[in-house]
């Protein structure tokens, strides 16, 4: 599922999202008032544009209210970073993330009616942008560029069927991405499981592969 996503506050968080995102094949507005921030992130988006977030008239002209996902990654001004957030509210943008800098800013936030709040020290940009183009992936980690390993809830479309079934873990292996293993239950865990093991409901996948690999999988 690619979406329609705008970016407001192009930091170091910001621009790792928002070029993850482009790289996943979403339709991405970076927005900050920096001008050198908006030079940088112009190269890895669909557009970048210098404005005032906190300028209701300003984000309406920029359509930003017909976008399907708004991520406010503004870092340490966090008055700005809450009218931003209100103001997507207002304008009635359907899933908005903001990055929080403290409990405090957490909990504003959490009033403000946001969807999803994440802390750069726990969350990489990223692994955001892989759960927000795929929702079954718990959890994501960056080897290399392009590549990395996806801890995946199992969706309804993988159960019942063997891992051979899906092209994983085989000789053909067509869609390029292994499983290391699988979590089943609270406790049992299934290394190196070979292409004739079944996937079964409730099941959490450890992948390995390039992202576009993973991306052709269907995880919906």
């Amino acid at each position: 599922m690619h979406n329609q996503v705008v970016v407001i506050g192009i930091g170091r968080f910001g621009l790792t999202v928002a070029r993850s995102l482009y790289q996943l094949d979403h339709q991405v507005l970076a927005i900050d008032q920096d001008e050198r921030a908006v030079q940088e992130v112009s190269r890895f988006v669909t557009e970048a544009v210098q404005a005032n977030s906190t300028d209701e008239a300003t984000l309406r002209d920029l359509g930003v209210n017909n976008f399907d996902v708004a991520l406010v990654t503004i870092g340490s001004d966090v008055p700005t970073s809450i009218m931003t957030t209100v103001l997507l509210k207002n304008l009635g943008v359907p899933y908005i993330v903001a990055r929080a800098r403290d409990d405090l800013h957490a909990a504003t936030l959490q009033r403000l009616g946001v969807d999803k709040i994440v802390s750069p020290e726990s969350e990489t940009g990223a692994r955001l942008a892989h759960s927000l183009t795929y929702p079954t992936i718990v959890d994501y980690l960056e080897i290399a560029r392009d590549y990395g390993i996806s801890k995946v809830a199992a969706p309804e479309s993988f159960v019942g069927k063997t891992l051979e079934d899906l092209g994983l873990n085989s000789q053909r292996q067509s869609e390029g991405v292994s499983v290391l293993l699988i979590r089943r239950g609270n406790n049992q865990v299934v290394t190196a499981p070979d292409r004739f093991e079944k996937v079964i409901r409730g099941d959490v996948l450890v992948l390995s592969g390039r992202d576009e690999a993973l991306e052709r999988l269907n995880l919906s």
